[in-house]
Protein backbone atom coordinates (compact mmCIF):
# COMPACT_ATOMS: atom_id res chain seq x y z
CA UNK A 1 0.00 0.00 0.00
CA UNK A 2 1.22 3.63 -0.75
CA UNK A 3 1.29 6.63 1.06
CA UNK A 4 -1.06 7.81 -1.52
CA UNK A 5 -3.53 4.99 -0.82
CA UNK A 6 -3.67 5.88 3.10
CA UNK A 7 -4.24 9.67 2.93
CA UNK A 8 -7.68 9.24 3.98
CA UNK A 9 -7.36 6.38 7.05
CA UNK A 10 -8.27 7.35 10.12
CA UNK A 11 -7.65 4.76 12.59
CA UNK A 12 -8.20 3.79 16.25
CA UNK A 13 -6.06 2.08 18.78
CA UNK A 14 -8.69 0.84 21.11
CA UNK A 15 -11.74 -1.15 20.97
CA UNK A 16 -14.36 -1.77 23.75
CA UNK A 17 -15.55 -4.83 24.50
CA UNK A 18 -18.90 -4.65 22.27
CA UNK A 19 -16.89 -3.35 19.21
CA UNK A 20 -14.45 -6.04 19.52
CA UNK A 21 -17.10 -8.31 18.60
CA UNK A 22 -16.81 -6.64 15.08
CA UNK A 23 -13.62 -5.33 15.80
CA UNK A 24 -10.28 -5.76 14.08
CA UNK A 25 -11.64 -4.01 10.56
CA UNK A 26 -9.46 -1.53 8.94
CA UNK A 27 -10.78 1.52 7.20
CA UNK A 28 -9.83 4.00 4.43
CA UNK A 29 -11.80 6.69 5.38
CA UNK A 30 -13.97 6.40 8.72
CA UNK A 31 -17.58 6.70 8.41
CA UNK A 32 -20.96 7.28 10.72
CA UNK A 33 -24.10 6.99 9.65
CA UNK A 34 -26.95 8.26 11.40
CA UNK A 35 -30.59 8.28 11.77
CA UNK A 36 -32.68 11.46 11.65
CA UNK A 37 -35.89 12.34 12.53
CA UNK A 38 -39.19 11.45 10.49
CA UNK A 39 -41.36 14.53 10.95
CA UNK A 40 -45.46 13.89 10.80
CA UNK A 41 -46.59 15.65 7.97
CA UNK A 42 -48.98 15.43 5.69
CA UNK A 43 -46.91 14.60 2.85
CA UNK A 44 -43.95 13.04 4.34
CA UNK A 45 -41.29 14.97 3.11
CA UNK A 46 -39.30 15.71 6.02
CA UNK A 47 -38.48 12.14 6.30
CA UNK A 48 -36.38 11.99 3.49
CA UNK A 49 -34.08 14.67 4.20
CA UNK A 50 -30.53 13.31 4.19
CA UNK A 51 -27.93 15.03 6.08
CA UNK A 52 -24.04 14.19 5.72
CA UNK A 53 -21.22 15.71 7.37
CA UNK A 54 -17.70 15.51 6.60
CA UNK A 55 -14.61 16.17 8.75
CA UNK A 56 -11.42 16.81 7.17
CA UNK A 57 -8.64 16.32 9.87
CA UNK A 58 -5.14 18.16 10.27
CA UNK A 59 -6.71 21.83 9.22
CA UNK A 60 -7.56 21.95 6.04
CA UNK A 61 -5.91 25.12 3.94
CA UNK A 62 -9.31 26.51 2.83
CA UNK A 63 -6.94 28.97 0.37
CA UNK A 64 -6.30 26.06 -1.55
CA UNK A 65 -9.73 24.46 -1.45
CA UNK A 66 -11.56 27.05 -2.94
CA UNK A 67 -8.43 29.74 -3.61
CA UNK A 68 -9.51 33.26 -4.05
CA UNK A 69 -7.04 34.41 -7.00
CA UNK A 70 -9.46 37.62 -7.69
CA UNK A 71 -8.31 38.88 -4.38
CA UNK A 72 -5.06 41.37 -4.83
CA UNK A 73 -2.95 39.94 -2.21
CA UNK A 74 -3.34 36.22 -2.31
CA UNK A 75 -0.68 35.51 -5.36
CA UNK A 76 2.38 37.33 -3.03
CA UNK A 77 0.94 35.42 0.36
CA UNK A 78 0.86 32.25 -1.05
CA UNK A 79 3.92 32.44 -3.47
CA UNK A 80 5.07 28.95 -5.09
CA UNK A 81 1.85 27.31 -3.41
CA UNK A 82 -0.52 29.77 -4.85
CA UNK A 83 -3.30 28.44 -7.71
CA UNK A 84 -2.77 29.58 -10.86
CA UNK A 85 -5.89 32.22 -12.28
CA UNK A 86 -9.07 31.31 -13.99
CA UNK A 87 -8.08 29.86 -17.68
CA UNK A 88 -4.10 29.35 -16.87
CA UNK A 89 -3.03 25.93 -16.85
CA UNK A 90 -3.76 23.91 -14.18
CA UNK A 91 -5.96 26.82 -12.95
CA UNK A 92 -8.68 27.21 -10.22
CA UNK A 93 -12.34 26.12 -11.62
CA UNK A 94 -14.49 29.64 -11.59
CA UNK A 95 -17.54 29.97 -8.87
CA UNK A 96 -16.77 33.68 -9.39
CA UNK A 97 -14.92 36.39 -10.41
CA UNK A 98 -13.18 35.98 -6.46
CA UNK A 99 -13.27 32.43 -5.58
CA UNK A 100 -12.52 28.84 -7.77
CA UNK A 101 -12.33 25.57 -6.77
CA UNK A 102 -9.20 23.51 -6.21
CA UNK A 103 -8.41 21.88 -9.93
CA UNK A 104 -8.54 18.58 -8.43
CA UNK A 105 -12.41 19.62 -7.46
CA UNK A 106 -13.87 19.22 -10.44
CA UNK A 107 -16.85 17.10 -9.87
CA UNK A 108 -17.61 19.53 -7.15
CA UNK A 109 -16.89 22.20 -9.63
CA UNK A 110 -19.89 20.73 -11.84
CA UNK A 111 -21.91 20.44 -8.95
CA UNK A 112 -21.49 24.20 -8.21
CA UNK A 113 -22.54 25.29 -11.67
CA UNK A 114 -25.56 23.47 -11.16
CA UNK A 115 -26.18 25.39 -8.15
CA UNK A 116 -25.31 22.11 -5.69
CA UNK A 117 -22.41 23.41 -4.59
CA UNK A 118 -21.82 26.44 -2.55
CA UNK A 119 -18.23 27.86 -0.37
CA UNK A 120 -18.09 29.36 3.08
CA UNK A 121 -14.82 31.29 2.95
CA UNK A 122 -14.07 32.20 6.43
CA UNK A 123 -15.66 30.07 8.95
CA UNK A 124 -13.95 28.91 12.22
CA UNK A 125 -15.06 27.59 15.64
CA UNK A 126 -14.72 29.96 18.74
CA UNK A 127 -11.54 27.82 19.54
CA UNK A 128 -8.18 30.06 18.67
CA UNK A 129 -5.61 27.74 20.16
CA UNK A 130 -4.50 26.21 17.05
CA UNK A 131 -3.86 22.59 18.68
CA UNK A 132 -5.51 19.75 16.54
CA UNK A 133 -6.89 18.11 19.54
CA UNK A 134 -8.46 20.95 21.25
CA UNK A 135 -9.29 22.37 17.86
CA UNK A 136 -11.74 19.16 16.94
CA UNK A 137 -12.98 18.65 20.60
CA UNK A 138 -14.36 21.98 19.98
CA UNK A 139 -15.38 21.37 16.40
CA UNK A 140 -17.27 17.69 17.36
CA UNK A 141 -18.42 18.91 20.73
CA UNK A 142 -20.29 21.86 19.95
CA UNK A 143 -19.23 23.70 22.69
CA UNK A 144 -17.74 26.80 23.12
CA UNK A 145 -14.65 26.08 24.71
CA UNK A 146 -12.23 22.95 24.61
CA UNK A 147 -13.52 19.59 26.68
CA UNK A 148 -17.38 21.69 27.22
CA UNK A 149 -18.84 18.84 27.00
CA UNK A 150 -18.82 14.71 26.52
CA UNK A 151 -20.71 14.68 23.94
CA UNK A 152 -21.13 15.46 20.35
CA UNK A 153 -23.41 17.67 18.79
CA UNK A 154 -24.74 15.18 15.99
CA UNK A 155 -25.69 13.00 18.44
CA UNK A 156 -27.65 15.86 21.03
CA UNK A 157 -29.10 16.96 17.14
CA UNK A 158 -30.74 13.49 16.91
CA UNK A 159 -31.74 13.58 20.39
CA UNK A 160 -33.55 16.69 19.97
CA UNK A 161 -35.32 15.19 16.56
CA UNK A 162 -37.52 12.60 18.81
CA UNK A 163 -37.92 10.05 21.36
CA UNK A 164 -34.93 8.04 22.95
CA UNK A 165 -35.00 4.91 20.05
CA UNK A 166 -36.66 6.54 17.53
CA UNK A 167 -33.80 7.97 15.88
CA UNK A 168 -31.57 4.92 15.06
CA UNK A 169 -27.84 5.80 14.63
CA UNK A 170 -24.87 3.45 13.51
CA UNK A 171 -21.11 4.09 12.96
CA UNK A 172 -18.95 2.34 10.40
CA UNK A 173 -15.00 2.02 12.03
CA UNK A 174 -13.79 0.68 15.22
CA UNK A 175 -14.90 3.39 17.29
CA UNK A 176 -17.34 6.48 17.35
CA UNK A 177 -15.68 9.56 16.83
CA UNK A 178 -16.80 12.43 19.93
CA UNK A 179 -19.42 14.14 17.09
CA UNK A 180 -20.95 10.67 17.82
CA UNK A 181 -21.00 10.17 21.45
CA UNK A 182 -23.71 11.01 23.77
CA UNK A 183 -27.33 9.72 24.77
CA UNK A 184 -28.35 8.21 22.01
CA UNK A 185 -27.19 4.82 21.52
CA UNK A 186 -25.40 3.76 17.75
CA UNK A 187 -25.02 0.66 16.42
CA UNK A 188 -21.40 -0.02 14.08
CA UNK A 189 -20.30 -1.24 11.21
CA UNK A 190 -16.77 -2.33 9.90
CA UNK A 191 -16.28 -3.27 6.46
CA UNK A 192 -13.99 -5.93 5.23
CA UNK A 193 -14.73 -8.34 8.20
CA UNK A 194 -12.23 -10.89 9.03
CA UNK A 195 -12.51 -13.80 6.28
CA UNK A 196 -12.59 -16.88 6.56
CA UNK A 197 -14.34 -17.22 10.10
CA UNK A 198 -16.29 -19.53 12.02
CA UNK A 199 -19.92 -19.34 10.49
CA UNK A 200 -21.62 -20.40 13.40
CA UNK A 201 -20.39 -17.60 15.22
CA UNK A 202 -23.39 -15.53 15.14
CA UNK A 203 -25.79 -18.45 16.10
CA UNK A 204 -23.37 -18.98 19.25
CA UNK A 205 -23.46 -15.60 20.52
CA UNK A 206 -27.08 -15.37 20.24
CA UNK A 207 -27.48 -17.52 22.45
CA UNK A 208 -24.81 -16.82 24.62
CA UNK A 209 -26.39 -13.30 24.66
CA UNK A 210 -29.70 -13.46 24.33
CA UNK A 211 -30.83 -12.79 28.14
CA UNK A 212 -28.03 -9.90 28.21
CA UNK A 213 -30.02 -6.69 28.58
CA UNK A 214 -26.51 -5.21 26.94
CA UNK A 215 -25.10 -6.98 24.73
CA UNK A 216 -27.67 -9.03 23.21
CA UNK A 217 -29.71 -6.38 22.11
CA UNK A 218 -25.90 -5.05 20.68
CA UNK A 219 -25.75 -8.06 18.71
CA UNK A 220 -29.05 -8.16 16.76
CA UNK A 221 -28.10 -4.26 16.04
CA UNK A 222 -24.49 -5.92 14.83
CA UNK A 223 -26.34 -8.46 12.94
CA UNK A 224 -29.17 -6.49 11.40
CA UNK A 225 -26.10 -3.87 9.84
CA UNK A 226 -23.98 -6.48 8.51
CA UNK A 227 -26.83 -7.78 6.82
CA UNK A 228 -27.96 -3.94 5.27
CA UNK A 229 -23.78 -3.75 4.71
CA UNK A 230 -24.06 -6.44 2.33
CA UNK A 231 -26.74 -4.83 0.01
CA UNK A 232 -25.14 -2.24 -0.09
CA UNK A 233 -22.00 -3.38 -1.46
CA UNK A 234 -23.86 -5.90 -3.91
CA UNK A 235 -25.80 -2.67 -5.23
CA UNK A 236 -22.52 -0.49 -5.53
CA UNK A 237 -20.72 -3.68 -7.27
CA UNK A 238 -23.48 -4.16 -9.53
CA UNK A 239 -23.17 -0.35 -10.93
CA UNK A 240 -19.90 -0.18 -11.36
CA UNK A 241 -19.80 -3.55 -13.19
CA UNK A 242 -22.34 -1.50 -15.84
CA UNK A 243 -20.50 1.62 -15.51
CA UNK A 244 -19.30 2.96 -18.77
CA UNK A 245 -16.03 4.64 -19.01
CA UNK A 246 -17.92 8.25 -19.80
CA UNK A 247 -19.59 7.89 -16.45
CA UNK A 248 -15.75 7.01 -14.91
CA UNK A 249 -14.99 10.14 -16.21
CA UNK A 250 -18.05 12.69 -15.56
CA UNK A 251 -15.68 14.58 -12.78
CA UNK A 252 -14.05 16.13 -15.47
CA UNK A 253 -10.52 16.42 -17.08
CA UNK A 254 -8.69 16.97 -14.25
CA UNK A 255 -9.91 14.34 -11.60
CA UNK A 256 -10.57 11.59 -14.24
CA UNK A 257 -6.43 11.14 -14.69
CA UNK A 258 -6.61 11.05 -10.75
CA UNK A 259 -9.06 8.58 -10.74
CA UNK A 260 -6.83 6.04 -13.29
CA UNK A 261 -3.85 6.09 -11.08
CA UNK A 262 -5.70 4.80 -7.99
CA UNK A 263 -8.38 6.50 -6.17
CA UNK A 264 -12.00 4.54 -7.47
CA UNK A 265 -11.94 3.20 -3.76
CA UNK A 266 -12.91 6.59 -2.27
CA UNK A 267 -15.58 7.00 -5.25
CA UNK A 268 -16.96 3.59 -3.86
CA UNK A 269 -17.04 4.48 -0.72
CA UNK A 270 -19.30 7.38 -1.35
CA UNK A 271 -21.53 5.09 -3.44
CA UNK A 272 -21.38 2.50 -0.66
CA UNK A 273 -22.50 5.72 1.93
CA UNK A 274 -24.88 6.63 -0.95
CA UNK A 275 -26.80 2.68 -0.90
CA UNK A 276 -26.76 2.79 3.10
CA UNK A 277 -28.73 5.88 2.89
CA UNK A 278 -31.28 4.50 0.24
CA UNK A 279 -32.13 1.28 1.16
CA UNK A 280 -35.74 1.14 2.83
CA UNK A 281 -35.55 2.18 6.18
CA UNK A 282 -31.64 3.34 5.47
CA UNK A 283 -29.72 6.21 7.34
CA UNK A 284 -30.63 9.60 7.25
CA UNK A 285 -27.53 11.25 8.56
CA UNK A 286 -24.19 10.45 8.00
CA UNK A 287 -20.86 11.89 9.43
CA UNK A 288 -17.43 11.15 7.36
CA UNK A 289 -14.23 11.29 8.84
CA UNK A 290 -11.17 12.10 6.56
CA UNK A 291 -7.62 12.64 8.23
CA UNK A 292 -4.15 13.63 6.16
CA UNK A 293 -4.53 17.62 6.04
CA UNK A 294 -1.53 18.89 7.72
CA UNK A 295 0.43 20.54 5.24
CA UNK A 296 2.88 21.99 7.21
CA UNK A 297 6.01 21.49 4.33
CA UNK A 298 5.78 20.32 0.70
CA UNK A 299 1.88 21.40 0.26
CA UNK A 300 1.81 21.67 -3.28
CA UNK A 301 -0.03 23.94 -5.58
CA UNK A 302 -2.19 22.14 -8.31
CA UNK A 303 0.18 19.05 -7.55
CA UNK A 304 1.50 17.56 -4.33
CA UNK A 305 -0.22 16.02 -1.03
CA UNK A 306 -2.87 18.28 -1.04
CA UNK A 307 -3.96 17.96 -4.11
CA UNK A 308 -4.40 14.20 -3.56
CA UNK A 309 -6.45 14.49 -0.46
CA UNK A 310 -8.74 16.93 -2.59
CA UNK A 311 -8.38 14.54 -5.43
CA UNK A 312 -9.81 12.19 -2.78
CA UNK A 313 -12.82 13.82 -1.46
CA UNK A 314 -13.99 14.99 -4.50
CA UNK A 315 -13.95 11.48 -5.80
CA UNK A 316 -16.18 10.63 -2.09
CA UNK A 317 -18.41 13.39 -3.00
CA UNK A 318 -18.91 11.99 -6.67
CA UNK A 319 -19.86 8.94 -5.63
CA UNK A 320 -21.76 10.04 -2.61
CA UNK A 321 -23.69 12.07 -5.27
CA UNK A 322 -24.12 9.92 -7.88
CA UNK A 323 -25.55 6.84 -5.46
CA UNK A 324 -28.23 8.57 -3.86
CA UNK A 325 -29.54 9.19 -7.20
CA UNK A 326 -33.41 11.09 -6.67
CA UNK A 327 -32.27 11.42 -3.17
CA UNK A 328 -29.61 13.94 -3.33
CA UNK A 329 -32.60 16.57 -4.45
CA UNK A 330 -33.64 15.90 -0.58
CA UNK A 331 -29.85 15.80 0.85
CA UNK A 332 -27.27 18.41 2.33
CA UNK A 333 -23.81 17.87 2.71
CA UNK A 334 -21.10 20.06 4.97
CA UNK A 335 -17.78 19.36 4.81
CA UNK A 336 -15.94 21.41 7.40
CA UNK A 337 -12.43 21.36 9.24
CA UNK A 338 -11.45 22.10 12.73
CA UNK A 339 -9.05 25.14 11.80
CA UNK A 340 -7.28 26.73 8.68
CA UNK A 341 -3.47 27.27 7.66
CA UNK A 342 -1.46 30.11 7.48
CA UNK A 343 -2.38 33.10 4.45
CA UNK A 344 1.51 32.83 4.02
CA UNK A 345 3.34 29.93 2.58
CA UNK A 346 6.08 29.23 5.24
CA UNK A 347 10.05 28.25 4.84
CA UNK A 348 9.32 24.33 4.31
CA UNK A 349 6.99 25.11 1.14
CA UNK A 350 3.91 24.68 3.25
CA UNK A 351 1.56 26.46 5.91
CA UNK A 352 1.19 26.71 9.45
CA UNK A 353 -1.65 25.87 11.95
CA UNK A 354 -4.36 29.22 11.18
CA UNK A 355 -7.88 29.99 12.04
CA UNK A 356 -10.92 30.45 9.60
CA UNK A 357 -10.66 28.27 6.57
CA UNK A 358 -13.39 27.08 3.94
CA UNK A 359 -16.30 24.99 4.47
CA UNK A 360 -18.61 23.39 1.64
CA UNK A 361 -21.99 23.14 1.24
CA UNK A 362 -23.84 20.62 -0.80
CA UNK A 363 -26.20 18.92 -2.27
CA UNK A 364 -29.83 19.23 -4.36
CA UNK A 365 -31.72 20.49 -1.18
CA UNK A 366 -29.15 23.62 -0.88
CA UNK A 367 -30.40 27.16 -1.81
CA UNK A 368 -28.73 28.43 -5.18
CA UNK A 369 -26.50 31.80 -4.27
CA UNK A 370 -23.37 33.17 -3.91
CA UNK A 371 -20.77 32.33 -0.63
CA UNK A 372 -22.39 31.93 2.71
CA UNK A 373 -21.03 34.44 4.83
CA UNK A 374 -18.38 37.53 4.38
CA UNK A 375 -15.09 37.65 3.00
CA UNK A 376 -12.44 39.62 5.27
CA UNK A 377 -9.99 39.75 2.20
CA UNK A 378 -6.51 39.01 2.39
CA UNK A 379 -5.42 42.24 3.11
CA UNK A 380 -2.51 43.00 5.93
CA UNK A 381 -5.11 44.97 7.71
CA UNK A 382 -7.89 42.42 7.85
CA UNK A 383 -5.18 39.05 8.49
CA UNK A 384 -6.05 37.57 12.25
CA UNK A 385 -3.35 38.39 14.68
CA UNK A 386 -1.30 39.13 11.46
CA UNK A 387 -0.89 35.89 9.93
CA UNK A 388 -4.70 34.01 9.56
CA UNK A 389 -7.51 34.11 7.67
CA UNK A 390 -10.20 36.28 9.90
CA UNK A 391 -12.95 34.53 10.69
CA UNK A 392 -16.39 35.81 9.84
CA UNK A 393 -18.77 33.12 10.47
CA UNK A 394 -19.01 30.69 13.60
CA UNK A 395 -19.00 27.28 12.32
CA UNK A 396 -22.24 26.73 14.62
CA UNK A 397 -23.81 28.88 13.27
CA UNK A 398 -23.58 27.12 9.48
CA UNK A 399 -24.19 24.08 11.29
CA UNK A 400 -27.55 25.57 12.86
CA UNK A 401 -28.59 27.04 9.83
CA UNK A 402 -28.62 23.41 8.36
CA UNK A 403 -30.10 21.82 10.91
CA UNK A 404 -32.98 24.04 11.49
CA UNK A 405 -34.15 24.92 7.87
CA UNK A 406 -33.36 21.12 6.53
CA UNK A 407 -34.11 18.72 9.38
CA UNK A 408 -36.37 20.77 11.20
CA UNK A 409 -35.00 21.11 14.55
CA UNK A 410 -36.11 23.95 16.86
CA UNK A 411 -33.93 27.17 17.42
CA UNK A 412 -34.45 27.20 21.21
CA UNK A 413 -32.96 23.44 21.08
CA UNK A 414 -30.22 24.34 19.18
CA UNK A 415 -29.20 27.24 21.47
CA UNK A 416 -29.62 25.05 24.50
CA UNK A 417 -29.68 21.25 23.85
CA UNK A 418 -27.12 20.60 20.62
CA UNK A 419 -24.97 23.89 21.28
CA UNK A 420 -25.36 25.01 24.63
CA UNK A 421 -25.06 28.08 25.38
CA UNK A 422 -24.65 29.26 21.87
CA UNK A 423 -28.01 31.94 22.06
CA UNK A 424 -26.16 34.65 20.42
CA UNK A 425 -24.94 32.63 17.64
CA UNK A 426 -27.85 33.07 15.05
CA UNK A 427 -28.11 30.39 12.31
CA UNK A 428 -26.97 30.70 8.95
CA UNK A 429 -30.30 31.82 6.53
CA UNK A 430 -30.24 31.05 2.77
CA UNK A 431 -28.21 28.12 2.66
CA UNK A 432 -31.35 25.53 1.95
CA UNK A 433 -33.60 26.17 -0.20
Amino acid sequence: MTREDVACQAISPRLSRRQALWGGLGLGITVQFMGARAYADSQGALAQKKLVVIVCRGGLDGLSLSPPVGDANYGALRGAIAIPGFGEVGGALKLDDTFGLHPAMGATHALAVKGQARIVPAVATPDRERSHFEAQDVLESGASVVYGTSSGWLNRALEAMGPAGKVKAISVGPTAPLILRGPIEAASWSPGGAAGGDPRLPGILGDLYAHDPLLGPALASGMATQAMAKIAVADVAQSEAAMTDSQVNAGGATLAPVLRQGLPQARKLGATLAAFMTQPDGKQVAAVSIDGFDTHANQGATQGQLALRLAYVDAFLDGLASGLGPSWNNTVVVLATEFGRTARVNGTAGTDHGTASTALVLGGALKKGGIVGDWPTLAQARLFENRDTAPTLDMRGLFKGVLRDHMGVERAKLDTQVFPGSAGVAPADGVVA
